[in-house]
């Protein structure tokens, strides 16, 4: 009976809370960074998101954060907009049409994307996280900041790079 009040276990939920935070910060200041957007929209980010699915979610249990999957579809979209502002313009018209779709049931269009296309993609984007960072987890600082780009500014790719790093580190 004591679960079912809204704050009847305040006890457990403060701590947890705390675990909660001290997870996701890092996480939200490294998916701004990796996305090219000021760290504090990260933080924002995170703090609003869990807020906002906190209240709106009808489960008792609920995981929200940043995704980092995202991460390279977001650098994409603030490196191909004029500004940041216009960014989170489009951020905002999309949560809108989301919003839009949530009230008109319009989720079952999800239902003809096969699930295939998305476990791919979302594949695709964790190779490409993965190859970017083999270079620096080896111990190559040749491009600390990271190039975000297949094709890099020194002649070099993401694959090429890889093995250069490797090679460079055995000898």
């Amino acid at each position: 009976m004591n679960n079912i009040l809204p704050f009847g276990s305040w006890k457990q939920d403060v701590p947890a809370s705390i675990v909660v935070a001290l997870v996701a910060l890092p996480l939200c200041l490294g998916v701004a960074l990796a996305s090219g957007a000021p760290l504090f929209s990260g933080l924002i980010a995170g703090i609003v998101g869990g807020i906002v699915v906190g209240f709106l979610s009808k489960s008792p249990l609920s995981v929200s954060g940043p995704a980092a999957g995202l991460t390279t579809i977001v650098f994409a979209a603030i490196e191909s907009l004029p500004t940041f502002e216009a960014f989170l313009l489009a951020v905002v018209l999309a949560g809108a049409m989301q919003m839009i779709f949530s009230l008109s049931r319009g989720g079952v269009l999800a239902e003809f994307v096969p699930s295939s296309v998305i476990t791919g993609m979302l594949a695709a984007i964790g190779l490409i996280l993965i190859l970017k960072q083999i270079p620096h987890a080896v111990g190559y600082d040749g491009a600390p900041e990271g190039d975000f780009k297949f094709n890099q500014g020194d002649g070099m790719n993401t694959i090429s790079t890889v093995f250069y790093s490797i090679a460079n580190q055995l000898t």
